[in-house]
């Protein structure tokens, strides 16, 4: 008779609570990725509005074969260098029930599938640069190329344990460095190359501010799982970093508002949608160690700064269709540094593990230099790679990047999708896609129809 016991159950060793917690949070940063297509779609003309959705949801499923791949490796492979990991996870190889890197509570599997959502919603972000000119195929090639050569190495030096910022002591809780200044930097290097919109600049307006709004609100909602969820850990920790999130999106949204009611008089929704997201791109860095009162500062102060940056883009001239650097790039970079300013011990010692010297709050001067040096090497590194990436793929044939004059002005939902958001098919095969292009002469909108017929199915 063996009575030897049983083997224990694979995966047995991990808190549950933090399994399901972290799978939740990989739930809301994916809805943020067509949350921000719906974003973009909103603020782009009607002709170019599903090629926009297209492209974040595209996102998804480029970033999650490259993850397959090699991305995940390359980003967090156990025996990575300071720079860059190695091939030792390709194809998800040992990727199950490993003690993770990120928390050993979770396993590897789980931290894998959490990560790959920050990986495939970052180029989405980028992209936006290139709204309403970019060709889609090759923005395709772009986002698997960038998340290679960009996002796994930054990803790799800020939260790898052998990265060298994090070694050097960076902190950088949810993606300050690898999500937002990198999306911003390449999202200029992407404006430049490919040059501005054709057209009167009167007519770049918002067709839709009710898709803006439900794209703020996907963007806001799945926050709670970007920031919280990177506790990794269901714990009082990630409980504070949710209530530092919302609260610095909210003075952020009603900050940009009244800096932009100085200017027009008016109470802008646009306005509030761009300032909440800007307060939750300021607050991303800080958010496992800052308290209440340090997130409503940095709310405010990166409303301010991201207002001001937008408006310079006029001064400078570069066609950032979304401002995406304004936003996401200069909003990265102040959140990283007053995260050196406000980060508190306690706050971090809320997961009951985390122990850091904290920042300038706790007499710990030195760590704004670190931040310092973390994005200022993220903002160079991925502004240079990108523009080299987007310089060699405009020299390959069928892969230049900006659409045909033709292209460009009938829009890109009909010459490179034959479909639009907002058109109908009749019991004939006519496709009726009335699209309003919002020509902002004196105040007004006019309409400009395409109809093309298809054969009937």
């Amino acid at each position: 008779m063996n009575s030897s016991a049983p083997a224990p159950a694979i995966g047995s060793q991990f808190n549950a609570g933090d399994i399901a917690w972290t799978l939740a949070s990989t739930a809301l940063v994916w809805l943020m990725i067509p949350g921000i297509g719906y974003f973009y779609s909103g603020m782009a003309r009607s002709k170019n509005a599903l090629s926009l959705i297209m492209l974040s949801c595209c996102s998804i499923a480029v970033v999650s074969v490259q993850w397959f791949l090699f991305g995940y490796s390359l980003a967090f492979s156990k025996t990575g260098g300071k720079l860059i990991g190695n091939f030792d996870n390709a194809f998800f190889r040992n990727v199950l029930d490993a003690p993770s890197v990120g928390n050993p509570k979770i396993p590897d599997l789980v931290f894998m599938i959490f990560q790959c959502m920050f990986a495939a919603l970052t180029p989405a972000l980028a992209i936006g640069a290139a709204a309403e000119r970019g060709r889609i195929v090759p923005t395709l090639v772009f986002i698997f190329l960038w998340t290679t050569f960009v996002y796994d190495f930054i990803a790799c030096w800020t939260w790898s344990g052998n990265g060298w910022s994090a070694v050097m002591g960076g902190l950088d809780f949810a993606g300050g460095t690898p999500v937002h200044i990198s999306s911003g930097a390449a999202a200029l290097a992407y404006a430049l190359v490919l040059g501005k919109r054709s057209g009167d600049q009167r007519d770049f307006r918002p067709h839709s501010m009710s898709n803006v709004v439900i794209g703020t609100c996907f963007i806001w909602f799945g926050w709670f799982g970007f920031n919280g969820g990177s506790a990794l850990s269901a714990n009082l920790r990630a409980a504070m970093a949710c209530v530092v999130t919302n609260l610095a999106a909210s003075t952020a949204g009603l900050t940009w508002v009244m800096l932009d009611y100085r200017h027009d008089r008016k109470l802008s929704v646009l306005g509030f949608c761009s300032g909440a997201v800007a307060g939750l791109v300021a607050i991303t860095p800080a958010s496992g160690f800052v308290g209440p009162p340090a997130s409503v500062a940095i709310g405010f102060l990166g409303a301010v700064a991201c207002n001001l940056a937008v408006r310079l883009k006029h001064y400078l001239k570069y066609d950032d269709a979304f401002d995406v650097f304004a936003v996401h790039g200069v909003g990265g970079v102040v959140g990283n540094i007053l995260t050196g300013v406000f980060a508190q011990s306690k706050i971090a010692a809320l997961d009951g593990v985390t122990v850091i010297p904290g920042g300038w709050l706790d007499g710990h001067w030195i760590q704004v230099g670190y931040q310092l040096a973390d994005s200022t090497a993220g903002m160079t590194w991925s502004f240079c790679i990108t523009y080299l990436i987007l310089i060699i793929m405009n020299k390959i044939p069928g892969l230049n990047l900006r659409a045909d004059a033709e292209h460009e002005h009938s829009g890109l939902d009909i010459a490179e999708l034959g479909e639009t958001c907002y058109g109908h098919m009749d019991s004939k095969g006519v496709v009726d896609t009335s699209v309003e292009v919002g020509e902002a002469n004196s105040g007004t909108q006019s309409v400009e129809s395409l109809t093309e017929v298809k054969s009937a199915p």
